[in-house]
C-alpha cells in the first residue's frame, strides 16, 4: 500500500517536471507511458498534442526569437524574468524556413477545424439528417440547416401623467396609462438539401415595408424539367422592348424546361412601380400631380387677420402688389423640442392680441374707440394694455394660471392663450417671411401638439406699429414675453387661428424650378367626358381656363398685362422655386373665390369646395363628390450630368436607359447609385 501511495506520487512529479522517466529511492525508476513534453532537442517548451493534461507555461515565462546577422541564424530563447529558463536554441536559415512552414500549415488546419466546427454549431437548431432516397432524390441531399438570428423584446411600463389645470378636478388631473412595446428583428436563412434556400427577414423598426424580405427558392438540377421555383419576393425581368418586366412582385414565380422549350410563368403581387424620366439636353423634365386637398399643412401661416382678409385685394393686379405694408422685424416663436436652449424666451400667446373689433374672438377684449384703421397693433384693442397692467403677474411664467383665474373660464387656455417654457427662437434660416403680404413659411411643418407664435414691427404710411414684444424690447429673461399667437395646442376650424393657417400653397416636390418650360394647369375631373379638363362649362367662367380664373395668367412672359394662357412665373409671389411651393394668389381657390366667380348659386353649389377650408383635411379628403381639382404639370431642372430618379428602393437591374432610341448598357454607358 505504501509503495502504490508512492508511486502516484512520483507519477505526479513526473507529470510536472515534464520527464518521462523518473529515479527514487535506491536506483528503482519508472517510465511514464504518457507523452509528455519532454523533449530537449525542442526549440520551445510549450509543443505537442493539444490535451487538459498539458499546463501552458505560466505568464513569466517569455518566449523570443532573435536573428543573429552575422551567423545568418535564429535564436529561440525562453527566460523567466533576465535569467534563462532553459538552453537557447539556434537554427539556420534553411532550418528555421522549414520550421516556420510546418507550423504555419498547422495552424491554417487547425484554424479550418474550427471554422467548421463553428459553422455547424452557429444555430441552436442543429443540422437534421432526413433518411431514405426519395428525400434525397427530391431536394439532392438528406440535410436540412436552419441558422435563426435576432431578438425579441417585449417592454412593459406604466405612466402616470399629472396635469395642474385649475379647470379640472382633482382626480382629472392624473392619468394613468399602461405602455406595452414589442421589438423583433429576426433573419432566418437555411438550406433543404442543396436545391431549396429560404430567407426570411423581418424587422418591426424598419422604416419602409419593403425592407422586411421573404423569399423561397427551390433549383433543379441541368436535366430536370423544373428549373426554378421562387416563392415571396420575386421578379420577372425581360429583355424585349414591347412589354416591359417587373423586379417588385410579391407572388409565385416557376421556370420549366421540355427540351428546349422554355416556359417561365408568375402568379403575383405588384409591390413597385414604374416611372419614365425625360431628360432633354442634359435637363429632366419631371410631371407632377396634386389634388386639392393635398395643399401644405401647418406650414404657412398669415401673422394676423388683417393680412388674411387683404391677400386677395393686395394681389390682384399682378405683378403689383397693392400694400402699403413693410414688415422690417419679426422673431418666431415655437415649442422647444431639443435641448438646445442657448435662444429660449418664457412666452405667453395670446390669439386677440392686436385684432380689430371684427376679428377679436374673446368679447372679454373690445376695440380701443381711439385707435383708427384696423391694421395690427398692440394698442387696437384693450388686451394688450390689460397684461401689462391689471394682469401684469402674467410676467412670471409659473403665475399664469392663478393670475388668469379670475377671467377663466371665458379665457380659456390651450385656446385664448398659450403658455410655453423655454420656447425657441427660430433662425432666419429656418423660415422665410413675405414682408409685403404678411405671411411665414416655416421650413418644416408644425406638429399638431407644438405652438407657434410671432411678435414683429412694421411700417405704413410712414409710421411704425408693433404686434407683441421683441427680445430686444427690454423684456428680460426670466419674464415672459407677450406674442401673437398664430397656432395653438387646439387647432380646429372652430377657431380664428384655423383661418391663419394658409391653405393655397402646394408642394410639387421639387427645388430649384427653372422658370423655363415650366407648365401648370389646373383641371376639373368632368364625371360627364370622364376627363380631366381645364374649364368650368357653367356660370359666368364658363369655358375659361381655370388658371385664368384663378388669378394665374394675367401676364406674358415679359410680365406685360396680356394673359399667354401660361402660368404667371412670379418668384415669391405665384411661386417659390427654391422649395418647389405654387402659390394661389387667392386665399381660397376652390372656395369662396370660385363661388364668386362662377356668380350662379346653383351651379356653384355643384363646383364649390367650401369643405376644404372650413373642415380639417382628413374630413375635406373624404368629399369625393367635391374633390374633383387638380394641379397638375412639368417642370425642367438644371442641366447635369446625373439624373435623379426621386425613387426609393430601386431594384438591382431595374434602370432602363435609352438615348437616340438605342438601349444603353448598365456599367459601361451609365452607371445606377441604387443607394
Amino acid at each position: 500500500m505504501k509503495r502504490d501511495i508512492r508511486n502516484i506520487t512520483v507519477l505526479v512529479l513526473g507529470l510536472l517536471s515534464g520527464f518521462t522517466s523518473v529515479v527514487y529511492g535506491q536506483g528503482d525508476s519508472i517510465d511514464l507511458p504518457y507523452p509528455f513534453r519532454a523533449d530537449p532537442e525542442s526549440v520551445s517548451s510549450d509543443v505537442g498534442e493539444s490535451s487538459p493534461l498539458f499546463l501552458n507555461n505560466p505568464s513569466n515565462i517569455e518566449s523570443d526569437i532573435v536573428y543573429d546577422p552575422e551567423t545568418n541564424s535564429y535564436v529561440f530563447s525562453e527566460k523567466v524574468g533576465q535569467f534563462n529558463y532553459r538552453p537557447s536554441r539556434v537554427m539556420s536559415f534553411d532550418e528555421y524556413r522549414n520550421y516556420e512552414m510546418t507550423r504555419s500549415k498547422k495552424q491554417y488546419w487547425n484554424q479550418r477545424r474550427l471554422n467548421d466546427n463553428l459553422e455547424t454549431q452557429s444555430s441552436f437548431i442543429p443540422t437534421i439528417n432526413v433518411g431514405g432516397e426519395a428525400f434525397d432524390r427530391v431536394f439532392g441531399t438528406n440535410t436540412i440547416n436552419i441558422i435563426p438570428q435576432g431578438y425579441a423584446e417585449l417592454i412593459f411600463g406604466f405612466n402616470m401623467s399629472r396635469i395642474d389645470n385649475p379647470t379640472l378636478t382633482e382626480k382629472l388631473r392624473k392619468t394613468p396609462s399602461f405602455t406595452f412595446e414589442e421589438k423583433i428583428q429576426m433573419n432566418v436563412t437555411g438550406t433543404i438539401g442543396d436545391k431549396m434556400k429560404l430567407g426570411f427577414n423581418y424587422n418591426t423598426e424598419a422604416t419602409f415595408e419593403f425592407e422586411n424580405k421573404t423569399k423561397l427558392e427551390y433549383t433543379g438540377k441541368e436535366d430536370e424539367i423544373i428549373k426554378k421555383i421562387e416563392a415571396g419576393d420575386v421578379t420577372l425581368p425581360l429583355s424585349g422592348s414591347l412589354i416591359q418586366g417587373s423586379q417588385s412582385l410579391f407572388g409565385l414565380k416557376t421556370e420549366l424546361q421540355f427540351g428546349k422549350l422554355t416556359m417561365t410563368s408568375v402568379f403575383s403581387q405588384q409591390k413597385g412601380e414604374t416611372s419614365v424620366i425625360d431628360v432633354q439636353g442634359g435637363a429632366q423634365i419631371s410631371e407632377y400631380e396634386i389634388n386639392a386637398d393635398e395643399y401644405d399643412a401647418n406650414r404657412h401661416f398669415f401673422l394676423s387677420h388683417y393680412f388674411k382678409d387683404n391677400y386677395d385685394r393686395a394681389l390682384a393686379n399682378l405683378p403689383v402688389q397693392n400694400t402699403g405694408v413693410n414688415i422690417t422685424k419679426i422673431e418666431v416663436w415655437v415649442t422647444n423640442k431639443t435641448s438646445n436652449f442657448e435662444d429660449s424666451r418664457n412666452i405667453l400667446g395670446l390669439m386677440d392680441l392686436a385684432e380689430s373689433q371684427s376679428n377679436i374672438y374673446n368679447t372679454i377684449w373690445t376695440e380701443v374707440p381711439t385707435e383708427r384703421g384696423d391694421h395690427p397693433r398692440n394698442q387696437l384693442n384693450t388686451q394688450y394694455g390689460e397684461m401689462t397692467t391689471t394682469y401684469s403677474g402674467v410676467r412670471n411664467i409659473n403665475q399664469i394660471s392663478e393670475v388668469l383665474f379670475p377671467l377663466l373660464p371665458g379665457f380659456s387656455p390651450g385656446q385664448d392663450f398659450e403658455k410655453i417654457e423655454n420656447a425657441r427662437k427660430l433662425s432666419t434660416r429656418e423660415f422665410t417671411l413675405n414682408s409685403k403680404l404678411g405671411y411665414i413659411s416655416l421650413n418644416s411643418a408644425l406638429n399638431s401638439d407644438e405652438v407657434l407664435a410671432v411678435a414683429f414691427e412694421y411700417t405704413l404710411s410712414g409710421m411704425t406699429f408693433k404686434v407683441g414684444e421683441l427680445s430686444s424690447d427690454g423684456v428680460s429673461a426670466p419674464s415672459t414675453l407677450l406674442l401673437k399667437l398664430l397656432k395653438g395646442t387646439n387647432l380646429t376650424p372652430q377657431l380664428p387661428t384655423w383661418d391663419l393657417m394658409m391653405k393655397n400653397i402646394y408642394s410639387i416636390g421639387a427645388f430649384q424650378v427653372n422658370p423655363d418650360e415650366f407648365i401648370l394647369e389646373v383641371l376639373y375631373n368632368d364625371d360627364k367626358t370622364g376627363t380631366k379638363v381645364n374649364y368650368i362649362s357653367e356660370g359666368d367662367i364658363k369655358n375659361q381656363i381655370l388658371i385664368r380664373v384663378m388669378n394665374l395668367d394675367n401676364l406674358n412672359d415679359q410680365l406685360d398685362p396680356v394673359p399667354d394662357g401660361r402660368f404667371d412665373f412670379i418668384s415669391g409671389v405665384t411661386i417659390n422655386p427654391n422649395n418647389g411651393r405654387v402659390i394661389f394668389p387667392v386665399r381660397e381657390p376652390f372656395g369662396s373665390y370660385l363661388e364668386k366667380e362662377i356668380n350662379d348659386p346653383v351651379a356653384a353649389e355643384k363646383y364649390v369646395f367650401n369643405e376644404l377650408y372650413d373642415s380639417t383635411k382628413t374630413v375635406a379628403s373624404q368629399i369625393a363628390e367635391k374633390n374633383k381639382f387638380i394641379i397638375a404639370g412639368s417642370y425642367k431642372s438644371s442641366s447635369s450630368s446625373e439624373i435623379m430618379l426621386n425613387a426609393m428602393n430601386v431594384p438591382q437591374g431595374s434602370v432602363v436607359v435609352t438615348a437616340g432610341g438605342r438601349q444603353l448598357t448598365e456599367g459601361v454607358d451609365y452607371m445606377v447609385d441604387y443607394a
